[in-house]
């Protein structure tokens, strides 16, 4: 990684408040970053960045909090009218927010699988919106945390909820796919990352131990720097360039995905 200071940018990190969001909060802002730290509610967002100010020295003036529960595309909207509002310039969005699925089918008020919004439908829409702000200047990019597990899945077309058939691990499978579809779409410059297998809350879904969220980190701030050359709409496993699923690139697909998540997010194309 160079060591180019960052402290230029200003990168909105989303799910920062733990696990990898919150290690990459912290490093990008010890290189001296702006960094937004998203949090479900301004108490758990507020807490993070204490934190950070109070174990990594982070000073408070490179800090600023935002809140936005996932589970609710309003909630979204909002956080994205108030990011563009302060922000008319962004330099990177990392979309990091996640949650396994749970053991149980569950929808949320805006009629949509759970882990499909949060981990999917909420970035997209926030991406979206926040598109002014990325393109501002060149060099905007975004950079979504994904996992090698979108290799085990496919999106389920005619039923996206998996209302008929619902598995906990197909349901955050298809979620991290669409993540990973969605980098390969043009508009902005973007790509997604699997930072291996980390020690969090989504642990149990990979294996039984994995590297510290620290190390996972680096993987995704590394992306975040504009010294480092990216390559649109690609996949990266750790630091390497790889081919993801054959499905996150065909260009039919990725546009039956776009449609697909304007539908399910209230947007018209």
């Amino acid at each position: 990684m160079s060591d180019i200071t960052l402290s230029s940018r200003t990168v909105l990190v989303t799910g920062a408040t733990s696990g990898i969001g919150h290690e990459t909060a912290r490093q990008l802002a010890e290189r001296g970053a702006t960094v937004l730290l998203h949090g479900r509610t301004a108490e758990e967002a507020r807490a993070a960045a204490d934190r950070l100010i109070a174990t990594a020295g982070v000073d408070a003036s490179q800090l600023r909090t935002y809140a936005a529960d996932f589970t609710r595309l309003d909630e979204v909207e909002r956080l994205a009218h108030q990011v563009n509002a302060d922000h008319p310039h962004l330099d990177v969005l990392v979309n990091n927010a996640g949650m396994a699925a749970p053991e149980r089918h569950t929808v949320t008020t805006d009629g949509n699988e759970i882990a499909f919004q949060v981990n999917f439908l909420a970035h997209y829409l926030l991406t979206c919106l926040l598109e002014p702000a990325l393109t501002s200047d060149r060099g905007g990019r975004v950079v979504s945390v994904s996992s090698a597990l979108h290799r085990t899945a496919s999106i389920s077309w005619a039923d996206p909820n998996r209302a008929r058939r619902y598995s906990r691990l197909a349901a955050y499978a298809q979620s991290q796919l669409a993540l990973t579809m969605f980098a390969a779409d043009p508009r902005v410059t973007a790509v997604s990352v699997h930072p291996g297998v980390c020690d969090t809350a989504l642990l149990p879904l990979y294996a039984h131990e994995g590297v510290s969220p620290a190390e996972g980190a680096t993987h995704v701030v590394r992306l975040c720097d504009p010294a480092i050359e990216i390559v649109n709409g690609a996949y990266y496993d750790h630091d390497e360039r790889v081919d993801p699923a054959p499905a996150a690139t065909e260009d039919r697909t990725v546009k039956r995905l776009n449609k697909l998540a304007d539908l399910l997010v209230g947007r018209s194309a």
